[in-house]
């Protein structure tokens, strides 16, 4: 069976997120995790065994960065590891690539395309 979505999410730019966070205590995980799945552009959030951070959020409205800001607003962070960072550029660049398609404005594909004058 599926989870059924949020009503402001947009399913196809949903985007699902697996991220280490160190430096949260348990309280600060409960208060993290509330927020996190009462914020508006946030389709899902959890935490996972070894402080792991599973959440899914709708990308034409909200960011990698933004998440981050909110970890760092409960004195969390990221491990600084080369794979850690090369993910956060991995998410960064899907990131602007869903935003992107989100704000894309399609043409008819029957049309005939314009012509260029010489």
């Amino acid at each position: 069976m599926t989870k059924a979505h949020k009503a402001t999410s947009q399913e196809p730019f949903l985007l699902h997120r697996k991220l280490p966070v160190e430096g949260l205590g348990e309280s600060q995980w409960e208060d993290f995790i509330h927020e996190l799945n009462h914020h508006p552009c946030v389709d899902f959030a959890e935490r996972k065994p070894g402080n792991r951070l599973f959440v899914t959020y709708d990308g034409s409205h909200w960011s990698i960065d933004e998440l981050l800001d909110l970890v760092a607003g409960y004195d969390g962070r990221l491990p600084g590891g080369w794979w850690t960072r090369r993910k956060l550029a991995w998410y960064r660049f899907t990131d602007d690539n869903v935003r992107a398609n989100a704000n894309h404005e399609p043409f008819c594909c029957s049309k005939i395309p314009p012509m260029k004058r010489k």
